[in-house]
């Protein structure tokens, strides 16, 4: 009933996530590398570039231990997952929401099966958490949300079987990207107004200074002869932070802000040192 083996289904995000990139690939693919070693991706998120690419090697890492869990344990038990997911799709609703986010589970498979579940039915797949790492996002207006998908996760664990998964900070490329390998940086964020100030997905806030931080790193895997792409608010800050690289302007969709007149068409900054 769960799964249709004659069905083939495509890795692709199984999570929704502020500031994904599945609906931009289109306009990155003119810019991705032609060959590469290894692929990073420090600031995971959903991993649209990840699974768009497919790399043969690579290291997916991001601050948020919960959302590198889930990764895990889809690529380590995903069965066992899928059984948990089954389970939350029948309870589903706003009492059992409200339940579900309240809980504080001690296993990997429940709070990863818990993360997916609050993912696939908050108001607008949004993370975020409090000042003591408490989710606390209200629950969305989803007739059918598609909690449990057996064959996704079936698909995005086997090529997630390849990689290197962990939890660490962006600095930690430095420690490991060699030449010739590319670093692809999808970081919250630099908040272009104050409704769209927003850079705090977790209980650890990108600040002005991490942004600033952010561009060292860029720079010294540049004199590595790493690759590097990196994504970015199109505004006078970044602009004049990666002032002396190539850079080219891609036009997103904003899906979160607190005015609904102001989601739309905005422009963002695609950067690299190629």
């Amino acid at each position: 009933m769960l799964n249709d083996p004659a069905k083939s289904v495509s890795p692709r995000p199984f999570l929704k996530w502020a500031g994904g990139k599945s609906q931009l690939i289109g306009q990155y693919i003119p810019f991705f590398p032609q060959e590469f070693n290894t692929y990073y991706e420090p600031f995971l998120g959903g991993g649209a570039v990840f699974f768009h690419l497919l790399p043969p090697a690579a290291v997916l890492s991001d601050i948020n231990p919960e959302l590198i869990n889930v990764y895990c344990c889809v690529r380590d038990d995903v069965e066992s997952l899928i059984e948990l997911l089954a389970l939350h799709q029948e309870k589903h609703d706003k009492d059992y929401y409200y339940w579900m986010r309240s809980q504080n589970y001690q296993t990997s498979l429940e709070k990863a099966a818990r993360l997916i579940y609050l993912n696939k039915t908050c108001f607008n797949g949004l993370y975020r958490e409090n000042s003591q790492g408490k989710f606390n996002v209200p629950m969305g207006k989803y007739k059918n949300p598609q909690i449990c998908q057996p064959d996704l996760l079936r698909s995005v664990s086997e090529v997630l079987r390849s990689s290197k998964i962990q939890v660490s900070g962006f600095t930690e490329v430095l420690r490991w990207a060699k030449k010739d390998d590319f670093v692809y940086f999808d970081p919250p964020y630099y908040p272009i107004s104050t409704t769209s100030n927003f850079t705090a997905y977790s209980r650890f806030a990108f600040t002005e200074v991490e942004q600033v931080k952010l561009k060292d790193v860029f720079v010294e895997l540049t004199s590595k002869g790493v690759k590097v792409m990196l994504s970015n608010s199109d505004c006078e800050f970044i602009r004049e932070l990666y002032r002396d690289f190539p850079s080219d302007e891609i036009l997103a969709t904003r899906a979160i802000n607190s005015h609904g007149s102001k989601r739309g068409k905005i422009k963002e900054l695609l950067v690299m040192n190629y």
